[in-house]
Formats: structure tokens, C-alpha cells, sequence
């Protein structure tokens, strides 16, 4: 079966570092990196890039997993997360590891920088990938990593659930860029069993103030009927709505990037 693949975008074939991957590439502006949810770059995802591209971004948008326009399916992201597994570019279960992908990443964001100048890049992870925003700021380029819903290594125990998913070097440089004046945003529901508290906690205890949260309640009776089972807030659970907590928080999003990348 053939699905739509974004005829609006550009469809770039880049190859870094000796591996080739598919870049979907929209907008003009300063450059900001999309790192798709499982199981794929599913059509929320590729609304919520097209959100930042209206926002005034170029977005370099990989093709990391999944097949581009596939609607998401249970079967569909059994299928993404098994062959995820036994990938070596992805480290799913691993404490104090960053998953290998993250360098072609940052080879990514060099290159976007390169193309749209300015004084550096942003980025977000969703999900699988939320993490990854955190391993690309060993780069001085990344200078607005979103973290949204960010879920490996997955909460096995209560060590997993602290764990941010890389090393113990790259959160030693992470710490260094913050005590000198860089941040991170993350973004995630409260009754996300995927996204922990420990997790943003941690990063709390790391970062400090240059740790900005954005914790949506998602409780029984929550004041915006938001389901308990809601993890995905810029793609499937995102609401346009103004006044939504998910719309304030893509908001909040788009001013940090403009913040720290300088665009108008």
C-alpha cells in the first residue's frame, strides 16, 4: 500500500557520516530540527512540523523509522518498535547510553545550520526520539532542544525512569552549555506512565532553572477533559483550540525558538 509522502515538502536524500537517510525539508528561516514519534512519521507529525514551518522555520525533517504518511495502527507500531529492538541505531533499554543515531543527527543540524546561517539551530524529539534533542547539544549549534514526551530508555524499574538516555560525558557537556546560559524545554502529560516524574525531576536536579517544564495536567477531571492515556502534545493529542493547554504549549515552543535563535 502506498501512502501520501508530503508532496509539500522537499525530499532530500542525505548522506553523513556514511549513512544515507530521507530529509523531508519545508519553510524558510532559521533551521529547526523535526525527530519523528513512533511508529513513524505519521500525518500529525507532519502537521506539527508544518505548524513551525507557518511559524517562520526551515524544518529538516528525518526519516528515522516507519514508513512516511502511514496513519499511526497498534499493529503498525508493534511492528516500528520490534524492528526498533534490534536496530543499532537506538538504544531502548540501556542505562547511561546515548542510542548511536544522535551523531547523524548532530551531522544534520550542522548541515542545516550551514544552509540557513544564524546563530545556531532547534530541535524536538517526540517520544522514541525525545531524548535525542538532549545527546545533540554537545554541539554549540543546538541552541533550543525541545524534549517533548521523551520515553527511552523505557521505565522498566526505577533506575530507567531516572535515566535521560545519555551518557555520563554527554550530560557532563549538557550541564556545562546550561551553566552557561543554554536550556531546555520539555513538555509532557501527567498521567503519562511512559514519561515518568522521575524523569523530569532529574532533569530538574541537572539543569536547574535552565530546565523549563511543561507539564500538562492529564489527571481525572482534569479541567480540560484531557484522557489519562494522552502522551503525544504536539502531534496526535495537540488541540488547535486556543486556550488549549497543548496549543499554549506549542506557543511556548515557538517563543523559545525565536528566543534563542533570533528569528522574527
Amino acid at each position: 500500500m502506498t501512502y501520501d509522502a508530503y508532496p509539500d515538502f522537499e525530499q532530500r536524500e542525505v548522506t553523513l557520516l556514511g549513512a544515507t537517510k530521507t530529509v523531508f525539508i519545508k519553510g524558510e528561516g532559521r533551521a529547526v530540527l523535526v525527530m519523528h514519534e513512533m511508529p513513524g512519521m505519521h500525518p500529525p507529525v507532519a502537521e506539527c512540523a508544518r505548524r513551525i514551518v507557518d511559524a517562520g522555520f526551515r524544518v529538516y525533517m528525518p526519516q528515522l523509522f516507519g514508513t512516511p504518511g502511514r496513519p499511526m495502527s497498534p499493529l503498525y507500531s508493534l511492528d516500528t518498535v520490534a524492528r526498533a529492538c534490534v536496530s543499532r541505531e537506538f538504544t531502548l533499554f540501556a542505562l547511561k547510553k546515548n542510542s548511536p543515531v544522535t551523531e547523524w543527527l548532530r551531522a544534520l543540524a550542522a548541515l542545516a545550520h550551514d544552509e540557513c546561517k544564524g546563530p545556531g539551530v532547534g530541535a524536538v524529539g517526540m517520544c522514541f526520539t525525545g531524548g535525542f534533542a538532549l545527546a545533540m547539544m554537545v554541539d554549540d549549534r543546538l541552541l533550543a532542544p525541545v524534549l517533548s514526551q521523551p520515553s527511552i530508555p523505557v521505565a522498566l524499574t526505577s533506575a530507567h525512569k531516572r535515566d535521560l538516555g545519555i551518557d555520563d560525558a554527554t550530560l557532563a557537556r549538557v550541564k556545562e552549555r546550561a551553566a552557561n546560559g543554554a536550556c531546555v524545554m520539555g513538555l509532557r502529560f501527567t498521567g503519562d506512565k511512559l514519561v515518568p516524574d522521575e524523569r523530569f525531576a532529574r532533569l530538574r536536579e541537572e539543569l536547574g532553572d535552565k530546565f523549563i517544564a511543561i507539564e500538562i495536567d492529564s489527571r481525572p477531571g482534569n479541567a480540560h477533559n484531557i484522557d489519562r492515556m494522552a502522551h503525544s502534545v504536539l502531534s496526535t493529542h495537540y488541540d488547535h483550540t486556543p486556550g488549549h493547554p497543548t496549543r499554549e504549549a506549542f506557543d511556548r515552543v515557538v517563543a523559545f525558538y525565536r528566543e534563542k535563535l533570533g528569528a522574527p
